[in-house]
Parts: C-alpha cells; sequence; structure tokens
C-alpha cells in the first residue's frame, strides 16, 4: 500500500492506492477501491460531465452536499447547502436528471458562479 495525498480544489484528501500486477487486476479492483473513501468528492465516468451546470448563486462555505453522482433528482430537490452570513442556503435542482458530477466538497468556499454540480 502507498499512502498519497491527492489535492483536488484547494481540498487535500489523504488516500491509500495498492499496487497490483496483471492487465486484468487493475480494472477489476478500481471501484472497490473508490467506494470506501466518503471524504472525497464522487466522480462520475470520464466524459460524463453533465450538460445541466448548477452554479453557486453567492459566495460562501459549502456546509453540506446532500447529493451523489449518479443519483436522479427532480426539480426543486435539494443538492448543496452554502452557508453565507450565518445563514444557510439551499441549491435545488432546476429541473429532472441525474447527477453527473460533484464539484465540490463540505467545506470548501465558494465564489458567486462556482460550478456546484452538473446534471444530465
Amino acid at each position: 500500500m502507498k499512502n498519497l495525498r491527492i489535492t483536488v480544489n484547494g481540498t487535500a484528501y489523504d488516500v491509500q492506492v495498492e499496487e497490483l500486477s496483471g492487465s486484468e487486476a487493475p480494472a477489476a479492483a478500481a471501484p472497490a477501491a473508490a467506494a470506501p473513501a466518503p471524504a472525497a468528492k464522487p466522480a462520475a465516468p470520464a466524459g460524463a460531465a453533465g450538460s445541466v451546470v448548477v452554479k453557486a448563486p453567492m459566495p460562501g462555505t459549502v456546509v453540506n452536499v446532500v447529493v451523489s453522482a449518479g443519483q436522479a433528482v427532480k426539480a426543486g430537490d435539494d443538492l448543496v447547502f452554502i452557508e453565507a452570513m450565518k445563514m444557510e442556503t439551499p441549491v435545488k435542482a432546476p429541473q429532472d436528471g441525474t447527477v453527473a458530477t460533484i464539484d465540490v466538497a463540505k467545506g470548501e468556499a465558494v465564489d458567486s458562479g462556482k460550478v456546484l454540480v452538473t446534471l444530465n
């Protein structure tokens, strides 16, 4: 096992990576390795960026991400909560769809217009 630190959008994540030999083993092990790391932002498959972009309506701090990649949402469902001036504001889905990517993590500071989530 190797211990690595990965920084995504300014947030550091400590992860453990196991090196495997053989051509078939890494592909089979990849989904299992991603599941036990709940602190990291869920990643969508490569090239799966959503066509509907949900942006931060104001600057603030992400206090909760209530969806995960691949989750089906309906118009008006809460996606992310942002705290600004001691008030929590929900960012809601503008339409029905499936969460393609989550581009923020809990505790991350965001500016107005920052992409939070994309939907398909």
